[in-house]
């Protein structure tokens, strides 16, 4: 696991909410607090929030109220830390250009895709770096509304996959391919002094009939780069070389299952858990993906069936699970098939609710401040309108974001 004191910390100034034009204490009353996975929910609780931090967190009437505090009743919802989406692309044409566009239709697009759902935090892994760090700025600066961005800008393939190539094309984007270990090297460090939060490759890159995997040479070269310099490495493996490859060359991060693989064996899942790996599903993507292809309704389901085994086998085995949609490339930005599909490939509503929150915080460097609910860590909150642990697909019903103190989204 990457040492969290050495990944690059990302500035926090946070937008103001259209109700308030300035800095106020927030307090959020009555509901039911889940304070963290692995601990009990705290029934009709307040909430504190000062200076775009937890301040106080306790049963409602044992908290101090400070004077001149905003009030939220939130009686009858229920809290968590905000939302951690490890997978998402900013390659949406809403948010291709971001230094250019109008703040409010980028206000928008980002609702839409991303704080709609929740999402306080989101880990970009692959996009064009300049645009992203464009829509960084803005976002840090207060003059768009949106999460917290870490991003890996552009990915390092072999062969360029055939489903982006069209959509390169059309906006005259050119991502380089790489060929030898010298030229991964010389593209981590670009990468890497452009601003980079981590390194993408394409183990396995899909090609017409076939797949360009990437030579295990290559994937060391950007793993050792990396991880030089305590930044995680993400890989998209497409079938069993592109998993060896990752697994050999020190790769920190599955960014998908991969159901062209073969079944996940015991000793499988095993090497994985042994070479430190997280993982992260995006089992949507693959009922996105058969319907795009047309496959016949059977065919699509055993497709999903395959990809949920994979995770049923490395979740049951307490392998780490990071949640993530690979919204931006897909338009499927509802989360509730995700959940749902994670719920039924045996994870509980625990395990689901790590994989928003303290997972990814600790395995990205961030535990200190964000993915619990408690007195110093960044006022980054979800406030649900149903019981996520009784229906889990209520963990998409979301009435209320707060991102560093501050309502960012209100369904209301």
């Amino acid at each position: 696991m990457i040492a969290g004191s050495m990944i690059r910390a990302v500035a926090g100034v946070f937008l103001l909410c259209a109700a308030s034009l300035h800095s106020e204490d927030l307090v959020l009353t009555g509901g039911t607090v889940y304070l963290s996975p692995g601990e009990e929910p705290m029934a009709s609780a307040a909430i504190v929030i000062h200076d775009r931090r937890i301040a106080a967190v306790g049963a409602r009437g044992s908290v101090q109220i400070p004077k001149d505090a905003r009030i939220v009743d939130c009686s009858g919802k229920f809290i968590t830390a905000g939302f951690w989406n490890s997978h998402v692309h900013i390659f949406t044409p809403g948010l291709l250009h971001a230094r250019d566009a109008a703040a409010g239709d980028l206000d928008r697009e980002l609702d839409a895709m991303l704080s709609r759902w929740g999402f306080t935090t989101v880990f970009d892994v692959g996009s064009v770096l300049h645009n992203t760090l464009a829509l960084r700025r803005r976002i840090d600066s207060g003059e768009v509304r949106g999460p917290r961005i870490l991003t890996v800008g552009e990915p390092l393939w072999t062969e360029v996959p055939i489903y982006v190539q069209d959509y390169l094309a059309a906006n005259r984007i050119v991502m380089p391919v790489v060929t030898t270990p010298d030229e991964v090297r010389a593209r981590t460090l670009a990468l890497i002094q452009q601003g980079v939060d981590g390194i993408k490759l394409f183990t396995g890159s899909v090609q017409r009939g076939r797949v360009a995997n990437m030579p295990l040479s290559l994937v060391r070269a950007a793993t050792e780069e990396a991880h030089r310099r305590g930044l995680p490495v993400f890989a998209h493996p497409q079938d069993s070389p592109g998993l060896e490859a990752a697994i050999a060359g020190g790769v920190d991060v599955l960014a998908h299952v991969a159901p062209q693989s073969p079944p996940w064996t015991p000793e499988f899942v095993a090497r994985l858990k042994n070479a430190h790996m997280a993982l992260i599903p995006t089992l949507t993507l693959f009922d996105s993906e058969a319907r795009k292809a047309g496959l016949s309704e059977s065919a699509r389901l055993r497709f999903i069936d395959g990809a949920a085994a994979e995770l049923r086998a490395f979740a049951s085995a307490s392998g780490e699970v990071l949640f993530g949609t690979d919204v931006g490339y897909t338009e499927h930005f509802d989360t509730a098939m995700e959940f749902e599909l994670m719920s039924q490939a045996g994870m509980s509503f625990a395990q689901i609710l790590t994989s928003l929150t303290t997972a990814p915080a600790q395995r990205f460097g961030y535990s200190e401040r964000s993915g619990r609910i408690r007195a110093g860590m960044d006022a980054d909150i979800v406030v649900l309108d149903g019981d996520p642990s009784k229906d889990i697909a209520a963990l998409s019903k979301v009435h209320l974001v707060i991102r560093g103190g501050q309502i960012q989204y209100s369904s209301q």
